[in-house]
């Protein structure tokens, strides 16, 4: 430790320590400007060279210098090193001081030295708690944050925010919505949820595509008078998107008025991208535009999608140019991911190969899957094998990859080789996705998965669907068993294509709702081509809207006809 402090210490701190507290107070001054300086992730932090030079003209850091200076370094051996002089000046038990070495420690993703200057603190305050809390949700060890969490003493609005955000970080959304029901339950009404926490559960909302959570959410901030400032204006626009409202997200971004930013515009610019309003999409950029707010990454990637789900090659090529030459935004592999997605699902392998081929930067599992997945639809065996081959070499236990390239072997009637990957799979110990489908129904979210028996009202669901399914054969309907994995005999195909998450949900949504309610699904898998066929006709036959939300976009079935005009 001392060995680390000569590093940068330029004088022993005995000597010298005798000045006036004025200079201190105006040294701290300048490192606590410079630690808001726009300069990001430096070589050497101006805060860092503005202590050197405090310490040059030997003025003694005091409780005040440490907690500023803390916040602009990023690398663990500068931080040892500011710990070390800590240590050596007597600071290192002053709790302003050790919640900042906690966040030093958590942002240098050093979570075994943020534990240890945590558990030396006798009787740890409130901002010690909440700073080792938000340094295990960030490492994404959720657990070990709630139990800290449980162990608190007391908490503040901090403590609570901190926690639902470590859930939605951590993909854990129900967790998220429950604890933010207990937050909401307890008896010290001037603990309240502010801004940051009504983000995280709206966040959870989008995810779940939980709507009636969500607009509870809403009514609550109108309740409480609280301002819908751009932040929560936009988390409001992307809830009600991915909820499948697209209209009560138009709604929130018209009433957000003059003081939108260009987070706002992209927001709502990627929720028409998602439901397949293309032209709405094209004329809100064309307006973001006009409106002086000059488009980023993120808003070229929305733009981008909504050429993809719309199929419009000529459209999203032009769009690509234009990010650069007219706007100067250099494409990331997210943009290029997207013209590979455009190329691939047009047919055009050719093209998306050389889209692949002219990346400045190495692909990723993102580019050669949406090669993988254009292939699989037309059926290019070659492509997706060497997909599947590239996909593979960067992540070995990518279920996906097998599936999709079983798919294609299914389609052409292989099941030679479809018997071949599925025991690859085996052999490697690799499971496949289970389909799941989520609904809310009177606020309770019920999760369904392909073949899922577990559910208490499983003979209901199954009859109800069985009555379903019977009512559209009499209609012409025939199940669509292309792509089953499994090689089966007909009988068996279709009894494995009627157990899909989605059209469980769906049976079930029919025994809990009255005639005409609108049904909204959330898929974690790309919705099959039997499912897309067969909810439309249930959408015109049963005169239901159904919105189902799968990987890739949102489809609104009504009427027997779907939004994404069957190109997804």
């Amino acid at each position: 430790m001392r060995g680390s402090a000569k590093v940068i210490s330029c004088r022993h701190p005995s000597l010298h320590l005798s000045q006036p507290n004025i200079e201190s107070f105006v040294w701290n001054n300048l490192i606590r400007c410079s630690t808001r300086s726009r300069v990001e992730n430096p070589a050497f932090p101006p805060a860092l060279s503005i202590y050197l030079r405090m310490r040059l003209h030997s003025v003694l850091p005091d409780l005040h210098t440490f907690p500023f200076l803390l916040q602009s370094i990023n690398t663990l051996p500068r931080g040892r090193q500011l710990h070390a002089q800590i240590f050596l000046l007597g600071l290192a038990n002053d709790p302003f001081v050790q919640t900042s070495l906690i966040n030093l420690y958590s942002s240098c993703a050093s979570l075994t030295f943020a534990h240890q200057v945590f558990h030396e603190i006798p009787l740890p305050d409130l901002p010690s708690w909440n700073a080792i809390i938000h340094a295990n949700a960030k490492a994404g060890l959720i657990h070990i944050a709630r139990t800290l969490f449980d162990q608190m003493p007391q908490r503040n609005v901090i403590s609570w925010s901190s926690m639902i955000h470590g859930y939605v970080s951590c993909g854990e959304y129900k967790a998220a919505l429950s604890l933010f029901r207990s937050f909401q339950m307890l008896e010290c009404r001037e603990l309240r949820p502010n801004e940051f926490t009504l983000s995280s559960v709206l966040s959870a909302c989008a995810r779940l595509g939980a709507l009636q959570h969500g607009k509870w959410v809403h009514a609550y901030i109108d309740k409480t008078g609280m301002k819908i400032d751009v932040v929560l204006g936009t988390s409001l626009i992307e809830m009600y998107a991915k909820c499948g409202s697209i209209d009560r997200a138009t709604c929130i971004f018209d009433n957000l008025g003059p003081e939108k930013d260009v987070k706002a515009w992209s927001a709502m610019i990627a929720a028409f991208a998602m439901h397949g309003f293309t032209e709405e999409c094209f004329q809100l950029f064309a307006r973001m535009v006009n409106d002086g707010v000059r488009p980023n990454a993120v808003t070229f990637v929305a733009v981008l999608c909504a050429c993809v789900h719309g199929g419009l090659v000529s459209e999203g090529s032009e769009c690509f140019k234009r990010m650069m030459s007219e706007y100067g935004v250099s494409p990331t592999i997210q943009h290029y991911g997207c013209m590979v997605d455009l190329y691939s699902r047009a047919g055009r392998i050719e093209d998306a190969l050389n889209a692949v081929k002219s990346m400045p930067m190495k692909p990723d599992v993102m580019i050669w899957g949406a090669l993988l997945s254009g292939a699989r639809m037309h059926g290019d065996v070659e492509t997706c094998e060497v997909s599947i081959k590239k996909l593979l070499e960067l992540d070995p236990t990518n279920s996906s990859a097998y599936v999709l390239l079983s798919n294609v072997y299914a389609k052409l009637g292989l099941w030679r080789e479809v018997r071949h990957t599925r025991d690859l799979m085996e052999f490697r110990g690799i499971k496949k996705v289970p389909g799941c489908s989520l609904v809310e129904i009177d606020g309770v979210i019920r999760e369904f998965f392909a073949g899922d028996n577990s559910h208490p009202e499983t003979q209901d669901i199954y009859r109800m669907l069985e009555e379903i399914m019977k009512r559209l054969a009499k209609h012409g309907y025939t199940r669509n068993t292309g792509e089953v994995l499994l090689d089966l005999d007909e009988e068996g195909k279709e009894f494995a294509m009627s157990l899909h998450s989605e059209k469980l949900a769906i049976a079930y949504c029919f025994l809990r709702t009255s005639p005409g309610t609108t049904i909204r699904i959330v898929k974690n898998l790309r919705i099959c081509s039997d499912c897309h066929a067969a909810i439309k006709m249930i959408s015109r036959e049963f005169n239901r809207e159904i919105i189902v939300r799968d990987c890739n976009r949102f489809h609104h079935f009504k009427n027997g006809l779907c939004s994404c005009k069957d190109y997804w």
